[in-house]
């Protein structure tokens, strides 16, 4: 419970509290004669009281990598799992890459095959599959594969290898298969939803122990608080209950209304905490101050949003320990999402305009909409390019415009209020320029004449509804809605697998950061964690090549195009990443000797070594990367490989160089405006009036033999979202679990902007990485026979990184 602050600073626990916990669970354990059974009935009540306590302080996302670490620190203790099992599965470090001999498995989860063959247990895994690859692909391809049985003798491997094999082949199901896994392991209590219940933590607390609401955005703390607050007798007209939201100025406020509730016995909410940061020490002194001799109704409740970073986290640790951390956060999945919506409003709401009918209309719109754009987050940067607080403010207040404009006009005005909805209430969130796209292409799909005169079509297979009452409408959605799926967002389904994924991976990775480093799991593992360190260290400044000879490579080309500009740039910045690289690990290396002092610094990246991640001073020099440190394009690619041979006197052969090395990192960012230069003083155009325009061809790079007389051939870029169709020439839509897929070598030229072709054309948005966001890069104009919205709804991009 401890180590979860490493999760999140926010999740603090005193041990007070967990000593009172761990008493109350004794007390309220069945009695049992025999003493096994008895020692068997407390381990079970205390462990369950602490799972439930905690979990109600957790977010979501961070529940199951409580109940996991919580689940395999048992069975380590009671020596059910192997340790070096468990690191095995929690680090899935792979160096080299094998190109999959079976077209059901990445080359990715090949590899991933090939390096756990290589341990007794494993031994002619990647035999196995290759020789009976029908009995695997069945298994691979099936819907539930963590509940099915490995094919062939592997289903009498222990939990923790299936683990393993399943890890490497359908990522996307691990977070299943561990909630299977602790309710194998612990039982079916422990996976089963848990509701925050405010009456249960209101009887918990007392005047010395507050409770802390954690905050997330678009949700309303007060209303449950209110309601409850009604049903005892602790309201605002009665003056028991004080609500004061906290700002600039409204310290004095707060301070009165504790001092006046702790003498009276009243309630008092101070909410978002996080915003007067220099007053939370006086708040400390004060809860303290009037929870001695204070009325026993007295109660204070507290709110305040976590951290976006551990740097700016501010409440101070002593509120955090001493209160009962409940969490809050929105309703996940398009069904809650929608009743969350509807519930905004009622029947008089609905009755209110003189055009009830179109009214009632675009407010259901407008409710799908908002459960849309708010569902939408969940899918991380293939959903919003960076994450929005949408809430139910937005989405009462485009009511509000809504009645006001449609009693004003006699006609529905669409295009004002697409604006007012997508530019200003909803777009006063937005800071990115695709976000905005997006936001639009939603409204323009949603907002529409044809949603009065015609069947408009919200979703494949839900229709927007007929004229209905309030409760009505709840009826049709839990009617006619279809499964959850990522088809209601506009999405292609492969965004759940990647979703899942995703979250997936950043679950084990905060799983690997959370084991304890005690000397018995090191004797475990074989070495220590400053061992492992040195070796990576060594092994790194072993094959790290020498910087580049700029005089000498500058001395060998009297050209100065933009292309040559373009590799003396990238070569600088080059040397620049291998000398932080080379200079931080000799540093390293002396304060492991223990001839330099260990600065913060220093040990954050014998961390991240120890982690096999890519330490942060490397990353801010370097190309942006999702990868480990194993399979960094910037780095370890180039590390784990032989010394690169001499320089060729010749600067194509530097340029080639420099290429293998940089694995269209840096320089492709900077290859659109070389091409761009050199067309614009070829003939003559300016520079200002000129765009980029690309042809995707159908070859691929082993079809060229030279450089094209003009513009640039780019390699390697693949499309999330959708495919490419190499025989019609235009985006298709995505093969089923193929997340992304590689595009063909695409020629790009510069020409002048009038001259560009429009029509028919999606504009793709490349990215360096999955990340999205910052790491934008250009816009490629590619063809389509489908609608622009299609695409800009599923997200669809062009990537530099896989």
């Amino acid at each position: 419970i401890n180590d979860l602050r490493k999760i999140n600073p926010i999740y603090q626990f005193s041990l007070k509290a967990f000593n009172m916990l761990f008493l109350r669970a004794i007390e309220q354990a069945d009695t049992v004669e025999d003493v096994q059974g008895r020692v068997s009935v407390l381990m079970e009540n205390i462990t369950y009281a602490v799972f439930l306590y905690t979990s109600r302080a957790l977010f979501e996302g961070d529940k199951l990598t409580f109940l996991s670490q919580m689940a395999f620190q048992i069975l380590l203790r009671k020596k059910e799992i192997d340790p070096l099992e468990l690191d095995f599965l929690l680090r899935f470090t792979v160096e080299h890459t094998y190109p999959s001999p079976v077209d059901f498995l990445t080359t990715q989860s090949w590899s991933a095959l090939k390096v756990w063959e290589e341990d007794e247990e494993f031994r002619g895994l990647d035999r196995d599959v290759e020789g009976s690859a029908k009995q695997w692909r069945r298994w691979a391809e099936s819907e539930f594969p963590e509940k099915e049985k490995l094919p062939q003798e592997w289903k009498k491997k222990s939990v923790i290898q299936k683990l393993i094999i399943l890890r490497a082949v359908r990522p996307d199901r691990m977070t299943y298969a561990l909630r299977n896994f602790v309710e194998e392991k612990l039982g079916a209590k422990y996976v089963g939803r848990t509701r925050v219940d405010l009456v249960k933590a209101l009887e918990e607390s007392s005047p010395a122990t507050p409770i802390f609401f954690i905050l997330s955005p678009g949700v309303d703390t007060l209303k449950d608080l209110e309601i409850l607050g009604k049903r005892l007798g602790f309201t605002i007209d009665s003056g028991k209950f004080h609500n004061v939201s906290l700002g600039q100025g409204q310290e004095a406020v707060a301070e009165k209304a504790l001092e006046k509730a702790s003498e009276g016995g009243h309630w008092v909410i101070l909410q978002n905490v996080h915003l007067v940061a220099k007053w939370l020490g006086t708040l400390e002194k004060l809860l303290e101050k009037f929870s001695q001799g204070g009325h026993r109704d007295y109660r204070v409740f507290m709110s305040a949003e976590s951290a976006p970073t551990p740097h700016e986290h501010i409440i101070p640790q002593g509120l955090l320990e001493n209160s009962i951390k409940i969490t809050n956060e929105p309703p996940t999945g398009m069904l809650a999402n929608l009743h969350a919506a509807l519930y905004n409003f009622d029947q008089d709401m609905l009755e209110v305009c003189s055009k009830e009918q179109e009214f009632k209309s675009i407010l259901f719109s407008l409710c799908y909409f908002h459960a849309c754009v708010a569902g939408r987050l969940r899918f991380g940067p293939r959903g919003w390019s960076r994450s929005y607080p949408f809430g139910p403010g937005d989405l009462t207040i485009c009511a509000n415009v809504l009645y006001n404009y449609l009693e004003a006009n006699p006609h529905v005005p669409w295009e004002d209020l697409r604006y007012l909805f997508g530019e200003i209430m909803y777009g006063g969130h937005i800071t990115d320029d695709w976000d905005r796209k997006l936001c639009r292409a939603y409204l323009e799909e949603f907002m529409n004449p044809s949603l009065i005169e015609d069947e408009l079509m919200l979703a494949p297979g839900f229709a927007a509804p007929p004229d209905l009452d309030y409760s009505g409408y709840h009826q049709y959605v839990e009617e006619k809605l279809p499964p959850e799926s990522p088809a209601l967002y506009g999405l292609h389904p492969n965004a759940e697998i990647e979703f899942l994924t995703v979250m997936s991976n950043a679950l084990f990775r905060t799983l690997l950061e959370l084991q304890p480093r005690n000397a018995l799991i090191r004797e475990e593992l074989g070495q220590s964690a400053e061992e492992k360190v040195k070796n990576v260290l060594d092994d790194i400044l072993e094959k790290l090549p020498e910087e580049f000879n700029m005089v000498e490579i500058m001395q060998k080309s009297s050209n100065r195009s933009p292309y040559v500009l373009v590799c003396f740039q990238e070569c600088e910045r080059m040397n620049i990443l291998l000398r932080e690289i080379r200079v931080s690990l000799q540093r390293l290396d002396l304060g492991l000797k223990g001839e330099l002092t260990l600065s913060p610094e220093m040990e954050a990246q014998q961390s991240q070594l120890s982690y096999d991640t890519v330490p942060d001073t490397w990353s801010r020099l370097a190309y942006p990367s999702t990868y480990g440190l194993a399979q960094c394009p910037v780095l370890a690619v180039r590390l784990v490989q032989p010394r690169a041979p001499p320089w060729d006197t010749s600067m194509p052969r530097v340029c080639g160089q420099l290429y293998h090395w940089l694995l269209r990192t840096f320089l492709f960012v900077s290859s659109p405006t070389a091409i761009m230069q050199t067309m614009a003083r070829k003939n003559g155009w300016p520079l200002d009036k000129m765009c980029l325009t690309v042809d995707v061809t159908k070859k691929t790079k082993e079809d060229y033999g030279h450089p094209p007389r003009e513009g640039a051939c780019l390699h390697g870029l693949v499309m999330e979202g959708a495919r490419w169709d190499t025989q019609s020439g235009t985006i298709a839509e995505a093969c089923l679990r193929e997340v992304t897929s590689v595009m063909p070598v695409i020629f790009a030229r510069a020409i002048p902007t009038d001259r560009q072709e429009t029509k028919h054309t999606y504009e793709c948005p490349v990215y360096k990485t999955k990340m999205r966001g910052s790491n934008y890069v250009w816009t490629f104009r590619l063809k389509s026979q489908d609608q622009t919205a299609k695409w800009v709804l599923a997200g669809v991009a062009l990537l530099l990184e896989a």
